[in-house]
């Protein structure tokens, strides 16, 4: 398992086990039954189809299990699939551990806490600094366990901490260009605005969305969290209805599924923090699995542009 799916060549024929994120049915144009499978490992997600699938297949084949595969990359459409040659679900004799198939974090769980609760150590605003210290540490082992999303950026284990560590160091770096901005404000922004996810999300592990992530969302799940905390923790004042409007308008737009529109200046900023580390670690990941002089495959989130890797 040194190799990854992503690290082979398209066409290249290898062997290897792989977790299976998710399996949905389908009855093809000829009325047979297929597989739809999402498989991974720590180099990311990658579809495959199962044709003229049997019953004892689509009861071996279930989300969680762990498979063998010989198969090989191509190119679908400016996107890569795996073409399977061969399946079988693992045997205890093949002595796998799911857990190895998991993307995590670059940085260690610890450390993250560490450096996040510094920034909320050093806030001078108590009523932000109490209300962000609270919601932290009643979500504090999600928080460092869950991925940002089930998909496109950040989703590995400790992705949603990792997210909002590598946001703290853009605002640092924005705030100490732009002094009028009032720190506190942003940093507890950043650090609650996905805390939501953890009610939004089932976990890291074959990520979905929970019947509150469906119904409600993340933005309105922190939202009401927060009114919550402030009752809770006996704290009043504007900084609530503030720190609210960071977390229901840090989508920015109301076709990006925001309920209101950055109307301060904080809000804005956090938007865009967002926005950037979010593209980038998009970008990061597909341009990863490619040469220097090819394109990566096409992005969904990004106008569904493929993106050129430069050969200097």
């Amino acid at each position: 398992m040194d190799k990854k799916v992503y690290e082979y060549e398209v066409g290249e024929r290898f062997v290897t086990f792989l977790f299976l994120k998710a399996v949905t049915k389908g009855v093809a144009s000829n009325q047979k039954s297929f597989l739809s499978l999402t498989l991974q490992d720590q180099s990311g997600d990658i579809e495959a189809k199962l044709w003229d699938i049997s019953s004892e297949q689509e009861e071996a084949y279930v989300e969680g299990a762990v498979v063998k595969v010989e198969g090989e990359l191509h190119d679908y459409r400016g996107k890569l699939q795996l073409k399977l040659r061969q399946i079988r679900p693992a045997k205890d004799s093949d002595e796998v551990n799911p857990e190895d198939f998991f993307a995590r974090a670059p940085v260690a769980k610890n450390e993250l806490y560490e450096k996040i609760t510094s920034y909320i150590n050093n806030m001078e605003n108590e009523k932000l600094k109490k209300i962000t210290e609270y919601l932290v540490l009643k979500n504090e082992d999600d928080f460092l366990e869950f991925p940002a999303a089930t998909k496109n950026h950040h989703e590995f284990v400790s992705g949603l901490a990792y997210h909002v560590y590598c946001m703290l160091k853009l605002g640092e770096s924005i705030a100490t260009l732009y002094p009028s901005i009032n720190k506190d404000l942003l940093y507890a922004g950043i650090i609650l605005h996905d805390l939501g996810k953890v009610r939004e999300l089932s976990g890291p592990v074959s990520t979905k969305y929970t019947v509150e992530g469906n119904l409600l969302g993340h933005i309105s799940l922190m939202a009401i969290e927060i009114g919550n905390a402030s009752i809770e923790l006996g704290i009043e004042g504007e900084e609530i209805t503030v720190l609210q409007h960071l977390v229901l308008s840090h989508h920015g737009k109301y076709e990006y599924g925001s309920p209101k529109l950055p109307l301060i200046k904080e809000a804005e900023i956090l938007h865009y923090i967002d926005n950037i580390d979010a593209k980038m670690n998009m970008l990061d990941r597909a341009l990863e699995r490619v040469e220097p002089g090819e394109y990566t495959e096409r992005i969904f989130p990004l106008e569904n542009r493929s993106f050129y890797k430069p050969k200097f």
